[in-house]
């Protein structure tokens, strides 16, 4: 860890986007807008998918978990981002900092987890269609978003534990647009590289494994897709699970990059704007990905546009 002076420090501040502060008004409307139309149009996923009988199967089930997913961890960020823009110390107690830290990791170990889930529905639903309704069902996809949310809560827990043990030293300025364990893990007063290790082990462990277990869902499902005859069945087939692998795709693709390495002892200009893509712009993707590239979730969406316009006319 860098070395600090001796002085304990009970808050941190966060500078986030201090070093442009000419652009700090485009940053705050940028993520103000960002969040809140991350959170509106999960929110849409989530009430179409409600509103609509035919939508009530398992695959749009955990999409609206995931989108739930997705608008508490942009919360777990985004406004303490948008009070460093605003305010000329923007500060954060350490126990607050920790919490911050403990939630942003517990809600992506789920939604790694329930990505991994969503990729084994796809894989029953095309693989195994005859067998599907009989595996799946609502009970065991309850089941499912249980241990899902308790995984990801508890995987975790025990490098907050060893971090909440360590004693924080000045200066009290964070490097980061919120409190990230590496950024956090530098300003430790002692060897926090056993805190650093396990954090390093068990993001690793749950992105990795959890993008393998993926992999392999989509691997049978591409050696099933091929050996059906007609173009159309290809289509048909693809077309389920195409959103699900573009969520994916950039999802992992970020975590990857940010998570599967020892934790730097200083940050790169890189690292803040893969984390900002991350924590930022990835929750907005998946409403955008999901509505586009999903049929039925898009006539889903004319119908209720089609409906209200159709009830302000009368």
């Amino acid at each position: 860890m860098e070395a600090n002076n001796c002085s304990v420090v009970k808050a941190f501040i966060i500078l986030g986007f201090s070093s442009m502060p000419h652009l700090q008004a485009l940053f705050f409307i940028l993520i103000l807008a960002t969040y809140v139309l991350t959170v509106t149009a999960n929110l849409i996923i989530i009430s179409v998918v409600k509103a609509n009988q035919h939508l009530h199967r398992p695959m749009y089930y955990f999409l609206c978990s995931f989108s739930f997913l997705k608008i508490l961890c942009t919360t777990s960020t985004a406004p303490k981002m948008l009070e460093s823009l605003v305010e000329v110390r923007s500060t954060i107690s350490v126990a607050g900092c920790i919490v911050q830290l403990y939630l942003f990791f517990a809600l992506g170990s789920t939604q790694c987890f329930l990505l991994a889930i969503m990729a084994y529905d796809c894989y029953l639903a095309i693989c195994h269609p005859l067998r599907y309704p009989a595996i799946m069902t609502k009970w065991i996809c309850t089941r499912l978003i249980g241990v899902v949310l308790l995984g990801g809560f508890l995987a975790p827990l025990l490098p907050i534990i060893f971090i909440s043990q360590l004693s924080f030293c000045g200066p009290e300025e964070i490097q980061h647009y919120f409190c990230d364990a590496g950024p956090l893990l530098r300003r430790s007063c002692g060897d926090a590289s056993l805190s650093s290790t396990l954090v390093s082990v068990l993001a690793s462990s749950v992105i990795l494994s959890t993008c393998l277990l993926t992999i392999v869902s989509y691997g049978h499902i591409i050696v099933t897709i091929l050996r059906i005859p007609s173009t159309t069945g290809w289509h048909k087939a693809f077309s389920t699970c195409a959103s699900h692998l573009a969520v994916v795709v950039v999802y992992y693709g970020t975590a990857i990059f940010i998570y599967v390495r020892p934790i730097p002892r200083s940050s790169s200009e890189l690292d803040k704007v893969v984390s900002f893509f991350y924590v930022v712009i990835t929750p907005l993707l998946n409403p955008m990905i999901y509505s586009l590239r999903n049929k039925e979730v898009k006539d889903a969406l004319k119908k209720g546009l089609t409906g209200n316009t159709n009830f302000l006319k009368s």
